[in-house]
Parts: structure tokens; sequence; C-alpha cells
């Protein structure tokens, strides 16, 4: 099981977990608010909020309690993560937010990725010599920065469907920035990890303390981050794509040798854009279309496995990780085949998630040995269309991207199940000098070798692995699911899910089952808590389990119950917080 971090000190200003709005009383009284009070569990009757941080969750959780609905507290825990997770997502970078409308029963999603500028190539990822910049190179400099999404996504979802002004669910954040809060051990860590990255940039003013990282229990005040909050209260996003952020952000981005305009901020839209869905054991799965490959390809492996009856064996045999390891090479071949934004390039969904190419890539698996020749399949036959692009092999030199994921419910049938990043831990590690958020580094999801589906070209948006997902029976909502983790993310949603649905676990165990994740027949990882000889079971196979665990994703889920009420989770694996909101008095 991943190691349950702990909070152990306590928050004096708890004035900066409340909305703005409450009453003169409330503020003086300023109670103190104990960071151990939270848990990984809770329940709630008339609402929930699941995040990676519980300052983010309590933001979300008052939003409810005072009137808002589930999209007003979306709004303001992004704003807040912007501030307490600032290695993981911000207004610098992009998401996916999925919303189901309680009251029209429909399921969107806002599509704030981010796009590549005019001034991008499909060769800007080469040297001289024609051979991919490694990895470590182009993350960190300006042509990896894309346009970001963030905030014009939380505007136009706050305009559908909020019931509070941005300028109010905006407040919490400002004062978190502008009076700072104690550091926890997941920013110590990445702060301390990252040194050298943002020791280059104008973060090191803001994480550094006399040139040394602060450190766990320091606390972390952000000025000019709560300087730019106010910009965009006072003047909302236009400030951010054409006022003076705009050109502050241009000009960084160029400093570190990228081609960003103003342009090409003001020229970005959000996109309204319908889920893909999908059927698993009586159950109906909304969840992310292309530009992401999440939605088709974790379709795609529940299909794959649905022909295996995976729950005959324990979910702690070999047979379970062997047919998820075959399931997952497979789809990772098509993902790296067959996927792209589709304002660019045809994407054959419908001949990825055909029962008669399911019925193929199925043939492919036994349980008595591995496949060793892992390739793409040929979805086209089963499509009216052709690929307008070739296949192309790429460098294995990618970090794991982390993000962050959130889900919020309300009282009023409202479901947010939201995936939000800016790519790497601190994206790039830029921050934009006097503004005070980080610069994402999302266009190193493009491929750094041109001519396939994923290649870089101005305008488009870089292919993502973000997986928000809302599952339903009977047209009703009882199960979202979400994590961060780059590539692995697609595969930590589909093990919830698996553990959840067809091993009928309760859904914090299926959260904390130790998870895997391979992508190639040279590339794997697992978690602490599987058996030993299981592992040596699979290597025995051909597979190639390493020595080391390590902790993949971090789930936040939220099941909603037939009565209505809710139960969330948060994943051991960050100090994340559930808090469910009772109106009646009834919530310890």
């Amino acid at each position: 099981m991943k190691q349950i971090w702990r909070v152990s000190f306590t928050v004096l200003l708890s004035v900066l977990l409340l909305v703005g709005t409450l009453p003169l009383t409330s503020l003086a009284k300023k109670p103190e608010v104990d960071y151990g009070k939270y848990t990984q569990v809770d329940v709630g009757e008339d609402g929930m909020v699941a995040t990676a941080h519980p300052l983010a969750s309590e933001i979300g959780a008052e939003v409810l309690r005072t009137g808002g609905n589930a999209i007003d507290a979306a709004v303001a825990i992004q704003f807040a993560l912007t501030v307490v997770e600032p290695m993981m997502s911000g207004i610098g970078g992009g998401g996916f937010m999925m919303v189901y409308d309680g009251k029209t029963k429909e399921t969107t999603i806002v599509n704030s990725r981010e796009r590549a500028p005019a001034g991008a190539t499909p060769d800007m990822f080469l040297d001289e010599n024609g051979k991919p910049i490694p990895f470590g190179t182009r993350a960190t400099g300006g042509t990896a920065v894309g346009v970001p999404g963030t905030l014009k996504g939380l505007e136009t979802a706050l305009n559908m469907w909020g019931t509070r002004p941005l300028e109010k669910l905006i407040g919490p954040a400002v004062k978190l920035a502008d009076k700072g809060f104690p550091i926890e051990s997941v920013l110590a860590d990445a702060i301390s990890d990252n040194e050298s990255k943002l020791s280059r940039t104008a973060a090191k003013e803001v994480f550094f303390k006399d040139g040394e990282p602060l450190q766990e229990g320091d606390t972390l005040i952000q000025k000019d981050l709560a300087n730019t909050f106010k910009l965009i209260r006072e003047q909302g996003s236009d400030v951010f794509y054409k006022g003076e952020v705009a050109e502050a952000l241009a000009e960084t981005v160029q400093e570190f040798g990228g081609s960003m305009e103003v342009s090409d901020l003001s020229n970005y839209d959000v996109t309204i854009d319908e889920p893909i869905w999908g059927d698993y054991q009586g159950y109906t799965i909304a969840s992310m279309p292309p530009p992401s490959s999440g939605g088709v390809f974790l379709l795609q492996m529940l299909k794959t496995l649905d022909g295996f009856n995976l729950s005959q064996y324990d979910v702690n045999s070999f047979e379970k990780y062997h047919l998820l390891s075959e399931a997952m090479h497979l789809s990772y071949a098509d993902r790296a085949a067959y996927a792209g934004d589709p304002e660019f390039v045809t994407v054959p969904l419908k001949g990825l998630l055909h029962p008669e190419y399911i019925k193929e890539r199925q043939a492919l698996i036994s349980l008595d040995k591995m496949n060793t020749n892992v390739t793409a399949g040929d979805p086209w036959k089963y499509e009216n269309a052709e690929a307008n692009y070739q296949q192309t092999s790429q460098p294995n030199d990618r970090n794991y991207g982390e993000t962050t994921h959130f889900t919020v419910t309300d009282r009023w049938g409202n479901v947010v199940s939201y995936t939000t990043t800016i790519e790497q831990v601190f994206g790039t590690g830029i921050m934009v000098p006097g503004y005070g958020f980080m610069l994402n580094n999302e266009l190193t999801d493009f491929d750094a070798i041109p001519g396939g589906a994923n290649e870089v070209q101005p305008n488009k948006r870089p292919l993502s692995s973000m997986t928000p997902t809302i599952v339903f029976e009977d047209d009703r909502p009882v199960l979202t699911v979400g994590s961060p983790g780059g590539p692995t993310i697609i595969t930590s949603v589909l093990q919830t899910i698996l553990h959840a649905i067809e091993y009928d676990m309760e859904l914090k165990a299926a959260i904390e089952e130790p998870r895997i994740y391979t992508n190639s027949t040279s590339s794997y990882r697992y978690e602490a808590g599987i058996p030993a000889d299981v592992i040596n079971q699979l290597n025995a196979l051909g597979h190639k389990f390493g020595a080391s665990p390590t902790t993949i994703g971090n789930v936040q889920s939220i099941q909603i119950n037939p009565d209505g009420t809710f139960k969330g989770v948060a994943d051991s694996s960050r100090n994340g917080a559930a808090i469910g909101v009772d109106l009646r008095g009834n919530r310890k």
C-alpha cells in the first residue's frame, strides 16, 4: 500500500479558508484549523469535495455550504490550487472539466487544453542535426510553453453553469497567496527535487529563502500571484489574454527561447466538447475524447479485458496483472500510432472501439505467455476514413508528467470531474516575473519527431492522457474518477474502475489497491503491495517489472449513492482531503 502522509501542523489563519463573503462575526473569531482533522474519506448528504490538498478541499466545501453549486466550488478550488499546489496546476496551464448538469441531465466538457503558438514548427524539438533535443532541455525552454487555457476555461464554466461571480470565487485564493499558508510535505519535496529548475527563474524569489528551498512547515507567501488574482478579479480574463499579464507572459516565453506573442493569447479560446461514451458490465462511462487519449483507450482496455472475466482471478494474482499488462501494451501501441488533435488529424475512434477490432486485439492475449511483438493494429478497416499522417517512432526519454485531479458534487445533482495541469512538476520551471504564476511545458506532449498524428503544428493541441470520467448506472451518475500522472493516468482510472466494478471493492480500497503501469514491453512501473512471488511469476512470463516499486497516480473520487448521499475519497499518495457537506448540521 502507498504510505499515508499526514500533515501534523496547525494553521492559525483559518480566515484564509473562507470564501470572503461570510459575516464579520465569523471572520473575527479566527478559529484554529488543524490539518490533522481532515480525512481521506468522508460522507455528505448535501455535497462532496475531494482534492489533493486540504485547503483547496475546505474552500470548495465552504462554497457548497454557503449556497454555491459544484461548478462554483470547482472554480474556487482551481484558483486555490494555483496557490497551494503551484507545482501541479494553475492559470499558466490547462485542463479538462467534465460537468454533469443535474437539471438538464447532460454531460459536457469545457476543454481548456493549451495550444501551440502561431510560431511553433514541426521540427522545433530537433537539434541542428535533426535529432531530438534531450527531454530535460526541451522541457524547460520557452518552446515548451503552450498558450494557457485554464482561466478561460473557468470563466466559460461559470458562464454556462455558475451561480457566483468569478470575483467572489477568486477571493479565498487571493487571501491564501497574500497572507501565506504552511507548506506541506508534497510541495516541500517538489521544491527540493526541482531546485535547479526553479533557481534559474523568478521562482527562486518565491520558493527559496536565503538561497535554500522552503521546507515543510514554512509559510509560503506569494504576493505577486495575489496581485495577479486581484487584476483578474477587477478586469476578468481580458487582463490575462489581452492586457498587461499577456504582455508579461509573452515576453517571458520569448526570453526563454519561445515564439509566443500576445496575439496567441488573445486568439485563444476553449472548446465545448461531448464526452466519448462506452459501456462496461451494465455501466455507462463518459470520458475524455481527443485531443486526450484518455477516454478512448480507457474504454478500449475495459472492452479488451471484459472478455477475460477478470474477477475470476484474485485481485493480487499474477493472472490479473498479466492480463492488465497485455491490454495496456496493445492500447498504448495504438495510442502512439493514432491519437492526436481531431482539429488537425483523423482519429479512428469508431475503429479503435469496434467490437470486431476488440476481438482481434483480444486474440493476441494469452494467459500462458507474453506477447513480445506488440504493434499497433489496423482500426481503419472499421472506419469510413483514412489516416492523414504516418506512424512514427519517438524517443523514449520523456519524464512522467504530474498534475492534479479533483471532483465535486452538490445537492442539485451537478457533478464535476476536473483534471488540470501544467504538465511536469512546476512545468517548465519558468515563473512570469512580477506576476507569480508558473508556465506549463505542455508542448513537450507533442512528438519530437515530425510526421505522426501528434506532430507540432501552430494552434494545435498536444496529445493528452488526462481522463476525467463519470460512471453512470441507469442514466444516473454513480462514480467520478480521475488522476494525475502523465500517461499513467489512463491506467490509474482503469484500475480504479475495475476494482470498484469488476471486483466490487469499497471505494477507498479500490483506490488504494496497488496499481501497475506498462506502455511497452520494456517499460514497467508498479506500486508497493504486489506480492514478490507475483512479480516473479510475471517476469518469468517475460515482463520486466523491476526491483523497486513506485507511486502511480493520485485518484480523487466520489461515489453517488442511490439515496443521493455522497462518499468522497482522496488517494493517500498526497495529502488530500475529502469533505462532505451536510446542511442539516449532522456533519461532525
